[in-house]
């Protein structure tokens, strides 16, 4: 059957993608679905359980409300729940049940809000796309109701070439969710190596910040685009106050060359997708190593491994609005048969340990272990990684020169 799959699991789905991009924020996430299903969404692949809580509920919707449409309970049940706790922003979310019967989000979000003075919207999620649209569509919806026009220039006294060479660049980290930032300490290692290149990181969407915190976000010279749910903030940013951007990772090798167009974007106001540009783009024929995964970790892989192998490296994403971030060889494949034929003809492959289940026999394999991929199953893996330290990835793999 086209599109589906016997042996690999599916990426985290675009509700549980949402709930976590708004998990620290202060807000209360409404996942309208029946009882029973929170656990689902909120816990498999969410780490943050451990150690702090989330006003993340679910509104038990029964078949009769289902089927009648009794939305009078659900707004009513999340005003009380709201004015007892409170939280900074309301956020309605869609399972594929309330999708499937048309219910007036919109609605529901505006009506939410004029009864409990809370300021209140709807992240356009319904269970049947990926965790990057849902964590995308959420932070967008945080960019679109809080960030704040700066009272002040965001830049200091610019000549012809840029910001003064004495200031220090201010940047947004855009992307950040444990489903791809899963690694204990890889955040606050991602902001010391920018520090050691020169930026002060204003803003961590969201893993780190305040919700007051982001809404200073227009203060920022660049931002820094780490994963493809932060796009959409990043063009959005960009077109609202001028905000150039810049995607990828600071991975081995790869680490100076994206520092320097992180710099340059800042001067030029120009946005640059090093994750896609900075790799070598020979025939697909001629290119037997690839890594598969999410497009701008796997571009910024790629990169770094071609500067420490010498070998060319293609990009392949089975993850919904990655299109910009690909370059001409690289793939977007759908479904279990599409990632295997795209894989048949590969000799070295990097990416989740799963994916080593449909490589060709005799492929050398790389283990990137990702949590919204493999879940639990990646997590004892992830606490021995270090996700910069792209010589460690290789060792004893007879790859580097």
């Amino acid at each position: 059957m086209d599109r589906s799959y016997r042996i690999l699991p599916t990426y985290t789905g675009d509700v549980s993608g949402a709930a976590s991009a708004l998990y620290e924020l202060g807000g209360m996430v409404v996942i309208h679905d029946p009882s029973g299903c929170n656990s689902t969404y909120n816990t498999h692949d969410e780490t943050r359980w451990y150690d702090r809580e989330s006003l993340i509920f679910i509104t038990g919707l029964a078949a009769r409300d289902a089927v009648l449409g009794n939305d009078d309970k659900l707004i009513k049940d999340v005003c009380d729940t709201a004015g007892y706790y409170r939280p900074a922003f309301i956020a309605l979310v869609s399972s594929p049940i309330p999708y499937l019967n048309g219910t007036d989000f919109p609605a529901l979000a505006r009506i939410i809000e004029r009864r409990s003075g809370i300021r209140t919207f709807f992240v356009a999620t319904n269970g049947m796309h990926d965790y990057v649209r849902g964590a995308g569509n959420a932070l967008l919806k945080i960019a679109e109701n809080f960030v704040e026009k700066p009272v002040e220039p965001s830049r200091g006294p610019e000549s012809s070439a840029g910001p003064a060479a004495n200031c220090r660049l201010k940047v947004n980290i855009l992307g950040l969710t444990p489903l791809d930032f899963a690694v204990e300490g890889a955040v606050d290692r991602l902001q010391a190596i920018l520090a050691q290149h020169g930026f002060d990181v204003l803003t961590r969407w969201a893993m780190g910040s305040t919700l007051d915190e982001l809404r200073r976000s227009a203060e920022a010279d660049v931002d820094l685009v780490v994963s493809a749910a932060g796009l959409q903030t990043a063009h959005f940013l960009e077109k609202t106050f001028g905000i150039p951007f810049v995607a990828g990772l600071p991975v081995g090798g790869f680490t100076e060359p994206l520092m320097e167009a992180l710099a340059e974007a800042a001067g030029s106001g120009g946005n640059t997708l090093p994750c896609r540009d900075f790799r070598k783009a020979p025939a697909p024929s001629l290119t037997h190593a690839c890594v598969i995964g999410e497009a701008v970790a796997a571009g910024s892989y790629a990169a770094a491994m071609e500067l420490a192998t010498g070998k060319a490296f293609r990009v392949i994403t089975s993850l919904e609005d990655s299109a910009e971030l690909l370059g001409p060889e690289d793939l977007f494949v759908s479904g279990e048969e599409a990632v295997e034929d795209a894989l048949k003809e590969m000799e070295l492959v990097a990416g989740d340990d799963f994916y080593e289940a449909v490589c060709p026999a005799g492929c050398d394999f790389i283990s990137l272990p990702h949590l919204a991929f493999s879940g639990r199953n990646a997590v004892r893996d992830l606490k021995t990684m270090d996700p910069y330290d792209i010589e460690k990835l290789l060792a004893g793999r007879h790859l580097l020169p």
